[in-house]
């Protein structure tokens, strides 16, 4: 996590508790010590950083509590997640969002002078940008409640959970093999020219993924959904996902093919046959076989790997 990550997520903590924050003063206010002045005369001396009141109005709009984020790697079924939730008359779950992809520049050193000026950095602005996309698609949707997937998002989950520290997080796994099986059947080289389109990428690709999902699943409070036990017994999961959302159970939800989701769209999540057939599908066979590379994190999320049974032949 990168030093201004933790600032942000300090920075969450605190406001929420003592109404302060942390940040740098200005070069050229430097005699203007806000209080609580003796401890900031510290503060700045040791850390280069004073406690200081956070602006008003800097709130973020979105999510509240019980809008929900999806944390998944890539073919792990969150498109399946978000049609059966964005069926619910109360939950808005929009086609995917990039947003480590969404972002703001600061160009030059008259824009950054501006930006320090206003106590704001481009990680302040980013979030602005997505909390107010977000706010916005959620406006016009017409629901009270936001539930966002897409896998790319758990790269950046540290300033996600930073930016929006009281949205639930849902942790939808599902068998490393599998989900490494799909991506590589669905390999487009339109959309990634530069590589060859072999099992190695994608195992890798998959694997980076994975990993930090679990980092994430370890370090944030949620609730975790596996793929396999949504479609072989969709109602007990979606119950539990309402619940854990704070919405009442809707039959209706099960049968998503009735409510015409848009975004199946190549590229942004699942756009398969199975999809769009607007029923749960059964789960893809299971490979024959199961990269080695995977046996970390099958152990991780209890998944069977070959390479973490006990052997069947006896020491000798």
């Amino acid at each position: 996590m990168t030093r201004v990550d933790r600032k942000q997520r300090v920075n969450a903590v605190l406001e929420r508790t003592i109404g302060y924050q942390f940040s740098r003063p200005l070069a050229d206010r430097a005699w203007r010590v806000p209080p609580p002045k003796l401890l900031n005369s510290v503060l700045v001396r040791v850390t280069g950083y004073q406690l200081s009141r956070p602006l008003a109005g800097r709130e973020w709009n979105l999510p509240k509590a019980g809008d929900g984020i999806v944390f998944s790697a890539p073919r792990s079924g969150s498109t399946l997640v978000r049609v059966i939730l964005g069926s619910h008359s109360q939950l808005y779950a929009p086609p995917e969002l990039p947003l480590k992809h969404l972002g703001v520049r600061a160009d030059t050193q008259w824009i950054q002078a501006s930006l320090d000026g206003l106590e704001l950095t481009t990680e302040d602005l980013e979030h602005m940008l997505w909390d107010r996309v977000l706010a916005e698609a959620l406006r016009r949707s017409g629901k009270p409640t936001l539930v966002v997937k897409t896998p790319s998002n758990v790269l950046v989950w540290e300033r996600i959970a930073a930016a929006w520290p009281d949205a639930r997080f849902i942790f939808l796994l599902r068998h490393p093999a599998a989900a490494v099986a799909s991506l590589h059947s669905s390999f487009d080289p339109a959309w990634r020219p530069e590589e060859a389109g072999n099992m190695e990428e994608s195992v890798a690709r998959g694997l980076r993924y994975m990993n930090v999902v679990e980092e994430a699943r370890q370090a944030l409070p949620g609730l975790t959904v596996r793929y396999e036990e949504l479609t072989a017994s969709p109602e007990p999961v979606v119950r539990e996902l309402c619940e854990f959302l704070g919405v009442p159970f809707e039959p209706e939800m099960l049968e998503y093919g009735r409510f015409g989701h848009a975004g199946f769209t190549p590229g942004l999540g699942d756009s398969s046959l199975n999809i769009r057939s607007g029923r749960i599908q059964p789960p893809a066979p299971m490979p024959d076989e199961m990269p080695a590379g995977l046996a970390g994190i099958c152990a991780a999320w209890n998944y069977p790997h070959q390479d973490n049974e006990p052997s069947s032949v006896p020491a000798t």
